[in-house]
């Protein structure tokens, strides 16, 4: 009996283009996968941070069911890459938005 999988929207149009993928070979290949291990990379830091934070931290990370730790690696990454937003900045300029 054959099994059969169902695919999510991304992995359907995975699917549907396969044929117009190119392979990489050389030292274009040589450089991704040089990009790709840097970013597995982690460095260890010592930062301080006042207990009543940490504590908010944690509470923040147990809510969202992740490390605290891996928490607040999470917000420097989307901060670095500037897509940590500001749900309450959003909601204001959403309402200033619609009272034009």
């Amino acid at each position: 009996m054959k099994r059969t999988i169902k695919l999510d929207p991304f992995e359907k149009g995975i699917e549907t283009h396969i044929d117009e993928s190119v392979p990489i070979t050389g030292e274009k290949r040589r450089r991704i996968e040089a990009i790709l291990e840097r970013s597995r990379k982690t460095k260890n830091i010592n930062i301080r941070i006042s207990e009543y934070d940490l504590a908010d931290l944690k509470r923040k990370a147990e809510e969202e069911g992740i490390p605290y730790q891996t928490l607040i690696s999470s917000v420097l990454h989307k901060y670095i890459t500037d897509r940590l937003v500001d749900e309450k900045e959003i909601l204001k300029s959403l309402e200033l938005w619609e009272r034009r």
